[in-house]
């Protein structure tokens, strides 16, 4: 049985003087807009702007939100206002990036990256997304349209990614995080070392929390081969009961 189209809904907010656009997907199974809207982080201020508009509009008081990468620094700073996040998942996330050969690399490029506002991509950039750390987990054809995706936007990108992950780590306090959270690891993922995640993992104060290491999974866990493990595991955490109990302190 054909599963029904998913339909989309633009919107427009704004963060000072900057305009963002927001697209909106609901479920086609869902009888009503869920209460609770996954948020995936890109800009910390952006984030803000983009969830007070979904609080404005759509009267969700409180996110699930999840973030990847660069994503997920945004989303655990997000995190640090308890008052809007209810569950955190923070996918190939770094932390002080101790034991981090991804990082390693790129600190040797942080002269170039530190000097310029924006680098230069292309399909090769792309596909070394992919390759770094363990080639195979991604379908080629997944990669090139991917590769189409982006490059048909753009030819370069902001440096300040790279720059705040390789000169200004930690950027996260775990103590500031009340949420509910997990954290997801590619079992290949050089970005962040299993140790500096289990550190960081160790001083979330919510006894609500999970560390999952996915098999076979990399840096963009999105477009893998074994991305069904990773919509595994946000749809279980995500729609975790909350508990009832709690215990005496």
């Amino acid at each position: 049985m054909s599963q029904p189209a998913i339909k989309g809904q633009e919107h427009w907010t704004t963060k000072g003087d900057v305009r963002l656009f927001l697209w909106e997907k609901a479920s086609p199974v869902s009888p009503a807009p869920a209460r609770h809207h996954p948020l995936r982080a890109r800009l910390l201020d952006g984030v803000a702007a983009a969830s007070a508009y979904i609080m404005r509009t759509r009267g969700v008081h409180h996110f699930l939100v999840y973030g990847i990468s660069s994503g997920a620094l945004r989303a655990a700073l997000f995190a640090q206002h308890p008052e809007r996040v209810r569950r955190l998942a923070l996918d190939a996330f770094v932390w002080t990036g101790r034991g981090s050969p991804t990082l390693a690399d790129r600190r040797k490029r942080l002269p170039e990256y530190q000097a310029k506002n924006r680098r230069p991509i292309d399909r090769a950039f792309v596909r070394s997304i992919f390759e770094r750390d363990h080639p195979g987990t991604a379908d080629d054809d997944v990669v090139a349209a991917l590769a189409d995706a982006i490059l048909a936007l753009d030819d370069s990108v902001p440096t300040g990614t790279y720059v705040d992950m390789c000169a200004k780590l930690p950027v996260v306090d775990p103590e500031k995080i009340t949420a509910a959270t997990i954290i997801l690891r590619g079992e290949y993922d050089g970005i962040a070392s299993v140790e500096d995640l289990l550190d960081f993992f160790a001083r979330l104060p919510n006894p609500d929390k999970q560390f999952a290491v996915m098999p076979g999974i990399a840096h963009a866990s999105l477009q893998q081969k074994n991305v069904r493990i990773l919509y595994h595991l946000l749809q279980n955490f995500f729609g975790q009961p909350e508990p009832v109990y709690r215990g005496h302190h």
